[in-house]
């Protein structure tokens, strides 16, 4: 069978925003530093995300397979999208047929006001599309929407879709706003009569939020609290929600958070007094996709979310917690599953979900 990694990265250079329309140069993310030997991107004013230099550091990428047996390390040329060919043979060698890409830059807020956010997501859109066009089909990809205006959305996610894009990114907080308020309705609709799904990375575009849940948590863990549960809150606020009923052939993907989370999910909200009654498997019922990690226990997670709902990718291209160059090797060597159930998830469930 064929092999879908449903979670693979690109990372941002500054060629990226060479694809940028020479009217929104003025919008152009700048890269800024060193600070402390880091560098950012400066978007619409502000210091944004790490850029993502760091991840290329060899002893890195050694400690991490030494501390917990993952592989994470990639080449450069394939990491940064310097060689496309690179990327296309490595994906050989692991035995992946397609990618699908998403960001990284994006997991936060990148911009303030409307016409930074359309121009800045203009471009990583056309840097994607370019990408796609020289995989001959292998390198799919997730767009990112300007959401501040939503009319600009709409058109952008019909001419991603046009060009390679096969599914519309949301971060579990866009803003004030989560995935449930009925502002987003518009692109549930389009994503909808364009039959891709709605896809949620973990991510927070609230800065209030981040700066609140990351200032005493100093652990090493603050990415959990930052990202990770806002995501799995995000899928049990939509399941709750009318969104299933109002848009009943939306589909929409949960990424990078692992599964372990939806029995949990799942079992809470049949606890729970909804407007509603639940089916009898609402993630199936409702089209709700989430990618699973080797880590997770797997055969536990299968009774509640069944054989057709979960996927899984490698975070190719990142270094950390979910990062697994061989998880489509590792999840056939595990040996918890039944080869029918393996094969779904390595590609039935990523081609239904991303309707290739």
């Amino acid at each position: 069978m064929p092999v879908i990694d449903a979670d693979a990265h690109v990372v941002e250079t500054e060629t990226t925003w060479d694809y940028m329309d020479q009217s929104d140069m003025k919008y152009r993310p700048l890269l800024v530093g060193p600070v402390e030997g880091k560098f950012y991107w400066m978007c619409d004013g502000k210091i944004r995300r790490p850029a993502r230099d760091p991840l290329s550091d060899p002893a890195l990428e050694e400690q991490t397979a030494r501390d917990t047996g993952r592989i994470v390390g990639v080449s450069r040329a394939a990491r940064y999208m310097e060689n496309i060919e690179a990327r296309l043979q490595h994906m050989d060698e692991l035995e992946i047929d397609m990618q699908v890409l998403h960001s990284t830059i994006f997991i936060e807020q990148i911009a303030d006001r409307p016409e930074s956010e359309v121009a800045i997501c203009k471009g990583y859109n056309r840097w994607l599309t370019h990408i796609y066009d020289q995989s001959a089909g292998r390198l799919l990809w997730v767009a990112v929407l300007p959401f501040m205006a939503m009319d600009e959305a709409i058109k952008e996610l019909r001419v991603a879709v046009e060009h390679g894009a096969c599914g519309a990114a949301i971060r579990p907080i866009e803003g004030n706003r989560l995935p449930t308020d009925p502002y987003f309705y518009p692109i549930y609709e389009e994503a909808s009569r364009l039959n891709v799904p709605i896809v949620v990375h973990i991510a927070n575009a609230n800065p209030a939020n981040l700066d609140l849940v990351s200032q005493y948590n100093g652990t090493g863990a603050a990415a959990f609290w930052r990202f990770n549960v806002p995501t799995v809150a995000s899928c049990h606020a939509i399941i709750a929600s009318e969104i299933p009923e109002v848009f009943p052939n939306l589909r929409f993907s949960f990424v990078e958070a692992g599964a372990q989370w939806v029995p949990y999910v799942v079992a809470d909200l049949k606890r729970r007094r909804l407007n509603k009654k639940l089916p009898d498997n609402p993630m199936k019922e409702y089209g709700m996709y989430v990618t699973c990690q080797t880590s997770d226990d797997l055969p536990w997670i299968l009774k509640y979310a069944g054989e057709d709902n979960l996927v899984i990718g490698t975070d190719y291209g990142h270094t950390d917690t979910s990062s697994e160059i061989e998880a489509m090797r590792n999840l056939k060597q595990k040996g918890d599953l039944e080869p029918a159930v393996i094969d779904k998830i390595l590609y039935d469930n990523p081609k239904a979900l991303h309707n290739l």
